[in-house]
């Protein structure tokens, strides 16, 4: 269930390049994404690595999509704000929230209730969809990105995890 919502989700906003670190919430979506062969897969090693990769992809022509756990913005901030925020690269950024509410891993919990503070000091607009919304926020953020010239979050913290 998962896998196509969000699969279908990117899809339909022409998303066509995905660069991912993997988490164990995004399994479905990255194997969904690695069978697709309308959609480039490039699995990077860190998160700051996928958001080059992506910016390169971007001015290839391509729509791209960065799919990681919360843990890793920490790791991709100089990426974005010295390479997308700079020079004005749409992203769309999928992220696992790890550390929400909920979380069983208190390893989890800081960066969990630092994430949304920290896109917001990096000005990058960030959305948290239920299921049923995923849709429309999916395809409205990229078009946000697209328009902007901004790097665009999506957070699906435990709220979407636990309606699906």
């Amino acid at each position: 269930m998962v896998r196509s919502i969000l699969f279908n989700a990117l899809k339909n906003a022409g998303i066509d390049f995905v660069a991912s670190v993997p988490c164990v919430n995004l399994i479905e979506l990255l194997d969904e994404i690695e069978c697709d062969e309308g959609i480039v897969h490039v699995p990077v090693t860190r998160e700051e690595e996928g958001i080059g990769v992506c910016a390169g992809a971007y001015l290839g022509g391509k729509n791209p999509a960065m799919v990681m756990q919360n843990s890793g913005l920490g790791n991709s901030i100089n990426a974005l704000t010295s390479l997308d925020l700079l020079y004005r690269i749409p992203l769309l950024m999928i992220i696992s929230h790890r550390g929400d509410l909920g979380e069983r891993i208190s390893a989890q919990v800081p960066m969990g209730q630092l994430t949304p503070g920290l896109l917001d000091a990096l000005g990058v607009p960030w959305y948290s969809p239920l299921p049923v919304e995923v849709e429309d926020v999916v395809s409205g953020a990229w078009t946000l990105a697209k328009t902007s010239g901004l790097p665009v979050a999506i957070l699906l913290g435990e709220p979407f995890w636990q309606e699906l």
